[in-house]
């Protein structure tokens, strides 16, 4: 899939298009719930205060998928989670691509603050790539092993 095919998008829950959000759930259910066999509550309380960064193609099927939280909501630092790349958007970097970008998102957003994130632990190796550190972990988080990250602001 050539770069002009992926259209990269950036909002607020309120900003969100209906068929925005529906597919974004949708990803986020694939990966998480079914492809990952985790029956967790995706649906929570950050969505709403969130702001969504997703790759779409040109039917408009999410590729990718991040969610970056302000600071005071799941950590006193800002976070990014929900990180996701569907099956149809593997292999094409997609994955790196989000993360720079949603660190770039952060910067903007929340100057001169670190951001934290909760990954999962055989992700460790690709975060610590972007410049994350390990603070805490292993820990279970709905039944798959996480570790805490922090990337100091750079």
């Amino acid at each position: 899939m050539s770069d002009s095919a992926i259209q990269w998008s950036v909002a607020r829950f309120g900003e969100l298009e209906l068929e925005q959000l529906y597919a974004i759930l949708a990803a986020r259910s694939a990966v998480f719930v079914v492809e990952q066999d985790c029956a967790y509550q995706d649906l929570d309380d950050f969505d709403v205060p969130g702001i969504h960064l997703w790759a779409a193609n040109d039917s408009d099927r999410v590729l990718a998928y991040a969610r970056l939280l302000p600071p005071g909501l799941r950590y006193p630092d800002p976070s990014i989670g929900r990180v996701l790349t569907t099956s149809s958007g593997r292999g094409q970097g997609l994955g790196r691509a989000l993360m720079r970008r949603a660190l770039r998102e952060a910067s903007r957003r929340f100057p001169g603050q670190s951001i934290r994130i909760s990954a999962q632990q055989y992700l460790e190796r690709f975060y610590r790539q972007l410049g994350f550190s390990t603070v805490r972990g292993p820990y279970l988080e709905d039944g798959i092993p996480h570790i805490e990250m922090l990337r100091s602001e750079q």
